[in-house]
């Protein structure tokens, strides 16, 4: 088996990360050209080429699976780390930017129970950068290897993974309370929803729309939405009479309680159930991520 130069590895997912040849030389503390000849000396080995040179830049299929061997590494280097400041403190330095802890979670997990999850990793000093996207898309994160672990609403475990069903998170339909009361004083019914905006995350959401199909027994819904690519924004948009949203019920809890937000459907409520997916490898690491995750969720999220 050939083993690789570790600096390249880091080189190559420097490039990718960072988005071109000339910040991954900023991050490295290296020239550009030693950037440069480090990606050819890495494809040389592996003889096929590892980056496609486009706006914006990205790895081939054999640098995904070199990017996934480089951050399993840097797993492992964690992991090491971790151990050192458990048996000497001062021996043990502060992890480097490029031994980055990578995951992928909604932002809808983000805005709500997730983050708590991760203080104690945070205050360890391990670096962490948590991808977002909508909860139906996170595991193909995982799939490229470009983070450890995801949240995400896919039930199989990807091959080399491991999974454990974390919860339910339980979204509701809320409007601002005197725009409910002059454009639908009635609720949402089957016969105004066409008529009402709705704030979506993005394009990628289909939660509005399927929340009203299940709600009034559709098979297909269309309509008019706005997209605002951020949980809690969804929720200010609400406030501010865009219109109405379907957003998770722990997020406007209070919303609702102080009556600045109304459920406009209150008969109904569409469980959404989240897993956690990581590398099936040994790693203390992991296993305090996926610990906290678990015990986080399990206060937060419906049973499964």
């Amino acid at each position: 088996m050939q083993t690789f130069d570790p600096a390249a590895l880091e080189c190559l997912a420097a490039i990718v990360e960072e988005g071109g040849f000339e910040r991954a030389a900023q991050r490295l503390n290296i020239t550009q050209s030693a950037v440069s000849q480090r990606l050819r000396a890495l494809e040389a080995q592996v003889g096929t080429v590892l980056i496609v040179r486009s706006r914006p830049i990205r790895p081939t299929s054999a640098g995904h699976l070199l990017l996934k061997h480089t951050r399993q590494l840097r797993l492992l280097r964690a992991d090491i780390e971790r151990d050192l400041r458990e048996l000497a403190p001062s021996s043990a330095g502060g992890a480097r930017e490029e031994e980055r802890i990578s995951l992928a979670i909604n932002a809808d997990s983000i805005a709500t129970w997730a983050l708590p999850a991760l203080n104690a990793v945070a205050r360890q000093g391990l670096p962490l950068e948590i991808v977002t996207d909508d909860q139906d898309f996170t595991h193909e994160w995982l799939r490229e290897g470009q983070v450890m672990g995801c949240v995400t609403t896919v039930k199989q475990a990807l091959r080399g993974c491991k999974v454990l069903p974390l919860g339910a998170m339980d979204y509701v339909a809320v409007a601002q309370a005197d725009f409910a009361r002059e454009r639908f004083p009635q609720g949402l019914t089957p016969h105004n929803f066409k008529d009402i905006p709705f704030v979506a995350f993005n394009r990628k959401d289909d939660m509005q729309a399927e929340f009203v199909a299940r709600a009034f027994g559709l098979k297909r819904v269309s309509l008019h939405q706005f997209f605002v690519p951020s949980s809690e924004g969804q929720v200010r948009a609400v406030l501010a009479g865009w219109g109405a949203s379907v957003v998770p019920e722990s997020l406007v809890r209070g919303l609702l309680a102080q009556g600045e937000l109304v459920n406009v459907l209150p008969q109904a409520k569409v469980p959404v159930q989240l897993y956690w997916h990581c590398w099936n490898l040994e790693s203390a690491v992991l296993d305090q991520l996926t610990n906290a995750l678990a015990e986080a969720a399990r206060q937060a999220l419906s049973a499964a």
